[in-house]
């Protein structure tokens, strides 16, 4: 297993997808937070400030206990056409891309 694409929605708990990765063993992972806006990335609000900070959290966390290389975003897997995956973990899936 190489590159695993992470959905992470606003409800899902971190840790338990965190571990799910882990137990994957992927070389490369891309963090996907769904549905926020489009204005996420300079949103100085503390709802930006905080998405920041758990997109910040999950990329480090994922790889300190994985060892890949992580790349992240936020807001809709419409960013992501062209863009392929071995597996995608989300919430409680796990799906065979």
């Amino acid at each position: 297993m190489s590159d695993l694409l992470a959905i992470f929605g606003p409800l899902d708990s971190d840790s338990e997808l965190i571990s799910e990765i882990s137990r994957l063993h992927p070389r490369r992972v891309t963090v996907l937070i769904e549905d926020v806006e489009a204005t996420w990335a300079y949103d100085e609000s503390p709802a930006g400030v905080q998405l920041r900070n758990r997109l910040a959290a999950l990329m480090a966390a994922i790889e300190r206990d994985t060892g890949a290389a992580v790349t992240g975003l936020a807001g809709s897997r419409e960013q992501l056409v062209g863009w392929r995956f071995d597996r995608e973990v989300g919430g409680q899936r796990l799906i065979a891309a």
